[in-house]
């Protein structure tokens, strides 16, 4: 159902399944892309934070809780959520495209550039998205936040 973006259904399946495997971080990571999903940002980050507490090393639970910081505009907590990510997937496109955005709104234009220029090294079949956003580098915010909702279909990247 979450694939099918029918997301109150997604949220139903998982929650019977998360009461019937409670340790499961991998339920508790998808539930959470659910809330999100749902609009449900505050419920999301607290079903992410109880997979990165049943598997700490469980970088999924990771990735999303930063893009939903990331949304909430807490920047500086998403990018602490990335760099844990990076450091068990130090070669993920995704990962490191994603800090770059949130480096480009911290005014970090350079730092944002190298994890750009590394997300596309990493995986240059997502070219396009990647040098869009080098494109955007020297936009102002003001600019970058009328075409953001032409990259909410691409975040899944």
């Amino acid at each position: 159902y979450f694939r099918q973006e029918k997301y109150e259904l997604a949220e139903y399946h998982f929650s019977r399944a998360l009461s019937i495997n409670t340790a499961s971080s991998v339920l508790h990571t998808y539930l959470g892309m659910v809330f999100h999903a749902n609009g449900k940002s505050l419920q999301a980050l607290n079903m992410l934070a109880r997979a990165s507490a049943i598997q700490p090393d469980n970088p999924q639970a990771r990735f999303q809780r930063a893009n939903v910081l990331m949304k909430l505009d807490r920047y500086q907590e998403a990018q602490e959520e990335l760099e844990r990510v990076r450091d068990h997937a130090p070669r993920e496109a995704s990962v490191h495209f994603l800090l770059g955005k949130i480096c480009k709104r911290l005014g970090k234009r350079e730092k944002a550039l190298r994890h750009f220029l590394l997300a596309l090294d990493f995986d240059p079949k997502d070219g396009n998205l990647v040098k869009a956003a080098i494109d955007q580098l020297e936009l102002p915010e003001e600019a970058e936040e009328e075409e953001e909702g032409e990259e909410e279909a691409e975040e899944n990247f």
